[in-house]
């Protein structure tokens, strides 16, 4: 949205709306606007271009999926640290890792609920759908491991 000012030498325009007023944007990631349908879509689409592999059975695939999606949420939210920008918060988050950074460090919150539950939903799906077959449940349990060692829900330890 454009304001326009008549000014008595002339005609200024000052812009409104288009600068975000969080300190890091990092932290309210997860709360934008389509995030976490995006996410669920692209989980979906990791799982389409697994299965158009032509040698790969739908275990392999379910196992695939489940390993690629939990290693890499496992390094971006876990294990790089900082922010991918400059912000002016003169180095806290510099430290810390996105999942320490997200929601500003609040426990409990919508989102981290939300990317818990996820992996869970996927071990049980992938269960499911491939029968429990041995070495794909073995490795399906073997995928949610890090949330045994990151998760702030011990209640959430002991179901699994």
């Amino acid at each position: 949205m454009i304001i326009t000012t008549v000014v008595a030498a002339g005609v200024s325009t000052m812009n409104v709306g288009t600068a975000h007023s969080e300190v890091n944007p990092n932290t309210r990631v997860m709360n934008s606007r389509g995030m976490w349908l995006s996410y669920i879509l692209g989980i979906g689409l990791l799982h389409v271009i697994l299965l158009s592999i032509p040698f790969a059975s739908v275990p392999v695939v379910w196992t695939l999926t489940n390993l690629i999606h939990n290693l890499c949420m496992y390094l971006l939210l876990h294990t790089v640290k900082g922010t991918p920008f400059e912000t002016p918060d003169q180095g806290k988050a510099r430290l810390l890792t996105h999942w320490e950074q997200m929601d500003y460090g609040v426990q409990f919150t919508a989102s981290r609920k939300f990317l818990t539950i996820t992996p869970i939903v996927l071990v049980f799906l992938h269960g499911w759908k491939v029968a429990y077959h041995y070495w794909s449940s073995v490795t399906g349990k073997i995928c949610i491991v890090h949330f045994y060692i990151y998760s702030s829900c011990p209640i959430m330890c002991i179901i699994l």
